[in-house]
């Protein structure tokens, strides 16, 4: 009986040392473990990686591997497959020279990929902006060959026009984002953007909601190129429309051309009638014929008032123009935009 107690301790306690023993090379392969992976990554270069929709996180890591992200590239791949499970994000990534395993892992899981820019300028048209995202080739292409009534149906608009909707502005966004994700973001901000400056709109003014204020702003945008001009040609609209006059607007007429719009506007175009002809129609056109920016909607929604009725462009290199308040003063300005052109054409061609 001793003798078996004696067998069972001496067993228990090589148990309990071997048990220690395993513990203690445990704890070391996982110290040393640890140690590599958050070791500085032998790249002495940023690491430029996109990661495409549908990538396996074995093909993102077998990319950094290629390009020398890893010190120990199958330490890391046993990592992944049998002690974590990290999600790698859509988009594209620059990892910094010398970025641990373990920093590249968690900058993959948490997403923090290099963001792509996408300018829209303000008096571009709607087509413009379809345009710029079809081209852009951090952009999720979506909506390629919808109408503009289909493109509006999807955002949940159906039925509005596209016109002036979207607020033009430059975009930071993800590798991938789709199409419509922006639109969405640019129709949503132009709306706030609209619905600030109707509530600060002046009094009295010659607008019944909203929807004429934009139309209003995307004239004001197209006709003047000077930020300090936009509330005087407001002005002058607003004036207009108050005395009923006719706003004969170039950029009305030429929207309403569409395509047939050759660069050049003719006496012959001003005098054919289309929904869009401020010279044959009174009144506001039935949409916007741009996309106005955030100046044109603060300067259409609080005019200058100064009872000018004219204004044309001085021909001169700032794009500015010349007031009236009556057609006598508004002629002479014209004779002198016109000498000036033809002084220019001289001058060229001597």
């Amino acid at each position: 009986m001793a003798a078996d107690y004696t067998a069972r301790v001496r067993a228990i306690r090589l148990l309990i040392v071997l048990l220690l023993a395993g513990l203690t090379l445990v704890g070391a392969a996982s110290f040393w473990w640890q140690r590599a992976l958050q070791a500085p990554g032998p790249h002495t270069e940023a690491i430029l990686l996109t990661v495409t929709p549908g990538e396996s996180v074995r093909s993102v890591l077998t990319d950094i591997s290629a390009q020398g992200g890893f010190r120990y590239p199958g330490l890391v791949d046993l990592w992944v497959r049998h002690v974590v499970r990290p999600r790698v994000q859509v988009g594209r990534y620059a990892i910094v020279a010398g970025a641990s395993a373990a920093q590249i892992l968690q900058q993959l899981a948490e997403g923090r990929v290099l963001l792509e820019s996408l300018t829209i300028i303000e008096g571009s048209r709607f087509r413009d902006f379809r345009r710029a995202l079809e081209a852009h080739p951090g952009v999720e292409v979506t909506l390629r060959g919808l109408s503009d009534a289909e493109v509006m149906a999807r955002l949940g608009r159906a039925g509005v026009h596209p016109e002036g909707r979207f607020f033009p502005d430059t975009y930071r966004f993800a590798y991938g984002t789709a199409d419509l994700a922006l639109l969405q973001l640019a129709e949503r901000r132009m709306r706030r953007e609209l619905d600030a400056a109707w509530r600060e709109r002046a009094d009295n003014l010659p607008l019944v909601d909203p929807a004429e204020l934009l139309t209003l702003a995307s004239i004001v945008e197209r006709e003047s190129a000077l930020p300090s001009e936009r509330p005087r040609v407001a002005g002058v609209y607003v004036q207009r429309l108050r005395q009923g006059m006719r706003l004969q607007s170039d950029p009305t007429v030429i929207y309403g051309l569409g395509d047939q719009w050759d660069g050049n506007i003719r006496t012959k175009d001003l005098r054919t009638d289309t929904p869009y002809n401020s010279y044959t129609r009174k009144g506001l056109p039935p949409t916007p014929i741009a996309l106005p920016g955030l100046e044109a909607l603060r300067a259409s929604s609080r005019p200058e008032i100064t009872g000018e009725l004219f204004f044309v462009a001085t021909g001169l290199p700032d794009g500015s123009h010349v007031f009236s308040k009556t057609y006598a003063e508004h002629r002479k300005a014209v004779q002198a935009m016109l000498a000036r052109q033809r002084e220019r054409t001289r001058e060229g061609g001597s």
